[in-house]
C-alpha cells in the first residue's frame, strides 16, 4: 500500500479541522462586530462550544487567530477578552495601511504590471463609475461599492508582486475599521455621500494611471493621500456614533466630552 494512502485520512482530518477553525473564526468575528460579544467581555470557551455547535479544538484555533488579528486580547490568567480601541489606535491602523498600500503602488510602478492586471483593475473602476452615475445611492449600491472598492485595493496589492507586502497589507487591514472600506458606510446616508465617493474614485483612477505610466513617486503619494478619506470618515463616525453603520464601531473608545469632565 502506498504511503500516501496511509496518510490520506490524517491529511483529510487536518484539512477538515482547518476548515472548521476558519468557520469558527468567521462566526466569532461576526458576533464581535455585531456587538453580540460586548467590548471588554471575557470569552467563555465552553459557552462558544454550545453556541456555535463546534468542538473546542477549532474554537481554540479561532480565538488564537482573532487574538493575532487584534480583535481579542489574551488575558494574563488565560483565555481572551474582546478588545477595545482608542481613536489614536484606529487612526494609526489606517495610517499604517495607507503607508503599506503606498509602498505597493510604488513597487508596482517600478517593477511594471502585467497588462491583464491593469485591465482587470480598470474594469473594476468602470463598474464603480456605473454606480456613481446614479443621482442617489441606496443600500444595495453602497454594498456593491464596498465589494468593488475592496476588489480594487486587492488588485493594487497584487500589482506589487510581493507576497511579503501583500501579507502585511492584509494584516494591517484585518481590523474592520482599518480596511479600505472600513468607514465607507459612514457616508451611506449623508447628503455628500456621492461626492465623497467621486473624490475617492478620482484618486483610484489617478493611482492606476501613475502605475501604468511607471511614475513610482506619484503613485505612492496618491495612495497615501487616498487613505486620508478613511481618516476623515473616522472623524465623522466619532462625531455622530449613532448614525454610523460601520461594523465594530462599538469597540472604539471615545474620549469623554468637555462637558462631562466639568464638576
Amino acid at each position: 500500500m502506498p504511503a500516501s494512502a496511509i496518510h490520506a485520512p490524517q491529511a483529510d482530518a487536518a484539512e477538515e479541522g482547518g476548515s472548521q477553525a476558519v468557520k469558527a473564526q468567521q462566526r466569532l468575528r461576526e458576533l464581535i462586530l455585531a456587538g453580540d460579544l460586548p467590548a471588554g467581555s471575557r470569552i467563555a470557551e465552553l459557552a462558544l462550544v454550545e453556541r456555535l455547535g463546534m468542538s473546542r479544538t477549532p474554537i481554540r484555533a479561532a480565538l488564537m487567530r482573532l487574538g493575532q488579528e487584534g480583535l481579542l486580547q489574551a488575558l494574563s490568567g488565560g483565555g481572551y477578552a474582546v478588545r477595545t480601541f482608542s481613536e489614536r489606535e484606529v487612526a494609526d491602523a489606517i495610517e499604517l495601511r495607507g503607508t503599506l498600500e503606498g509602498l505597493a503602488a510604488r513597487l508596482a510602478a517600478e517593477r511594471g504590471v502585467r497588462a491583464v492586471l491593469l485591465q482587470e483593475a480598470g474594469a473594476c473602476l468602470d463598474e464603480i463609475d456605473g454606480l456613481l452615475r446614479t443621482l442617489t445611492l441606496d443600500d444595495d449600491s453602497f454594498s456593491a461599492y464596498v465589494r468593488l472598492n475592496g476588489r480594487f485595493h486587492k488588485l493594487l496589492s497584487e500589482m506589487a508582486d510581493s507576497a511579503v507586502l501583500a501579507r502585511e497589507i492584509e494584516r494591517a487591514s484585518s481590523l474592520p475599521f482599518a480596511s479600505a472600506s472600513g468607514f465607507v458606510g459612514v457616508q451611506a446616508h449623508s447628503p455628500g455621500a456621492r461626492d465623497m465617493l467621486v473624490v475617492a474614485q478620482h484618486q483610484h483612477r489617478q493611482v492606476l494611471q501613475a502605475i501604468a505610466q511607471r511614475e513610482a513617486g506619484r503613485a505612492e503619494a496618491l495612495m497615501r493621500e487616498h487613505s486620508r478619506i478613511a481618516r476623515h470618515n473616522l472623524g465623522l463616525a466619532l462625531q455622530n456614533p449613532q448614525d454610523a453603520v460601520t461594523p465594530g464601531m462599538q469597540l472604539i473608545r471615545t474620549p469623554p466630552s468637555a462637558a462631562a469632565l466639568r464638576p
